[in-house]
């Protein structure tokens, strides 16, 4: 989400319009509804919607920290997994759950209208951004 950048957020690290809707990311369905897929502009490797309108369930179970999660990128599957993450925030929540870093947990069979997912697809290793520059 924060395409390769070591800032807060892809565009910095202070809140900003245009990048994001939650309750007070200053945009026109901020605390009302999702914006339009598109609507904002993209992170610097030009994925749309990746800080707020809709917070995404991750494969991962939810952890309280880090010291079991795989170290290859893939989702972390602990035993007995009641709780998935949620990342990204939406546009009912706040600023700070706009981050990336930022995860919450709900039970795998919960639902709100502020939740979504993220159809990704693993690449296969030749194709990275060096070799199709």
């Amino acid at each position: 989400a924060r395409a390769g950048t070591q800032s807060a957020f892809s565009w910095g690290n202070e809140p900003a319009t245009g990048f994001a809707v939650c309750d007070e990311c200053g945009s026109e369905w901020d605390g009302s509804q999702t914006a339009p897929v598109g609507a904002l502009q993209p992170n610097p490797w030009g994925l749309y919607d990746m800080a707020g309108n809709v917070s995404e369930w991750v494969a991962d179970c939810y952890a309280s920290d880090y010291s079991s999660a795989p170290v290859n990128g893939s989702a972390y599957q602990g035993d007995g997994c009641g709780d998935r993450v949620m990342r990204g925030g939406s546009w009912f929540d706040i600023m700070r759950l706009m981050r990336p870093a930022a995860r919450y947990r709900h039970p795998a069979n919960a639902s709100q209208n502020d939740w979504g997912f993220r159809v990704a697809l693993d690449l296969p290793e030749e194709f990275t951004k060096e070799n199709h520059e």
